[in-house]
């Protein structure tokens, strides 16, 4: 193929070497309002086209509907694709905005047995524990984990919103090759502990939502323009006067997006692949989207180098956005 795909990096010191940027495939099924099973299809496949090597999901996206959704396409191109899967999160039915988390052992095997069934595939590549729960040690569930990868169903293991003391405990017991949070312009609190703990370990960091959940693109303003069924509506971010203040933080992406003829998404996925270089660790950055004109758009920001004046200007926004990411941040490791 003549196209150009985008460029790669190894995840960990030992892990395996995908494309540069990810795809997020959460929003295929759940989440954030109806979705297009055809055209989501449709994107799977341009990705893997374009470079696009590391896919993620997880076994709460659409209570297990996300994992049976791309298991097709997994199983289609499986040489070709790192596939990653989290367990951890048990949703309540009936209220979205409840969580449990489970990380006891006895748990993690069940989970990543149901997960393997859901995916139709024999072992998972890079499997993350979603979230943490402080009463179980990490001597139990990263123990657990790490069983997995001797029986062969998992090959390697990841974190996901831990401290940097969280991630050196887990990675004494058991290398970890890549932690999963929230890193974008509106979100910076991992470069405290946990972005300087990754680095020092060799281990990868994988930014979810890098466009602050779809708002630094710009294309809303307020989770009010949104479908009901859309969860930014649970978040304080995205609604009442939280929202509007932070909508008035675009502007300098806006004015540095003209300046390189793009727009205001590729500016903050630059930024974010740009983190590598500054904090000397691999950045996968994981958008998530359904349509593959935005895919297209995602991955074109691989090309995108800002400058150290851009960057300035870039540099206050997160130190002034309003709301916190989630309504309840009681499962998130500060």
């Amino acid at each position: 193929m003549s196209e150009k795909t985008i460029p790669t990096t190894r995840l960990g010191a030992e892990g395996p070497v995908v494309g540069v940027q990810g795809l997020g495939c959460m929003g295929m099924s759940d989440f954030y309002g109806e979705s297009d099973t055809a055209e989501s299809l449709a994107t799977l496949d341009r990705a893997l086209e374009l470079g696009v090597t590391l896919y993620d999901t997880a076994d709460m996206y659409g209570n297990g509907a996300n994992e049976e959704l791309i298991g097709p396409f997994v199983r289609a191109n499986r040489d070709r694709v790192v596939l990653a899967t989290k367990f951890a999160i048990q949703r309540d039915p009936a209220d979205p905005t409840v969580r449990h988390i489970r990380n006891d052992a006895g748990y993690i095997r069940q989970a990543v047995d149901a997960s393997l069934k859901r995916l139709g595939v024999d072992h998972i590549d890079l499997y993350y524990m979603h979230r943490r729960n402080k009463e179980v040690p990490l001597s139990e569930s990263v123990g657990a984990m790490a069983e997995l990868v001797q029986a062969g169903k998992v090959r390697w293991l990841g974190l996901s919103e831990v401290s940097g003391a969280e991630l050196r405990e887990a990675h004494a017991i058991h290398p970890i090759t890549a932690l999963q949070s929230e890193w974008s312009l509106f979100s910076r609190d991992v470069e405290e502990t946990a972005v300087p703990a990754a680095a020092e370990l060799g281990v990868a960091f994988v930014p979810y939502s890098p466009l602050g959940r779809g708002f630094l693109t710009g294309a809303f303003a307020n989770a009010n323009e949104l479908s009901a069924s859309d969860f930014r509506h649970y978040q304080p971010r995205f609604t009442g006067d939280n929202a509007a203040k932070n909508a008035a933080l675009l502007e300098p992406i806006r004015e540095i997006a003209a300046a390189h003829g793009a727009s205001p998404a590729q500016i903050a996925l630059a930024w974010v692949q740009q983190r590598a270089e500054v904090h000397q660790l691999a950045v996968v950055p994981i958008p998530g989207t359904r349509k593959r004109t935005r895919l297209e758009e995602n991955t074109a920001a691989t090309a995108i180098t800002l400058t150290p004046e851009e960057l300035a200007q870039l540099e206050p926004i997160a130190s002034q956005v309003a709301g916190d990411r989630y309504a309840d941040m009681s499962f998130v490791s500060r």
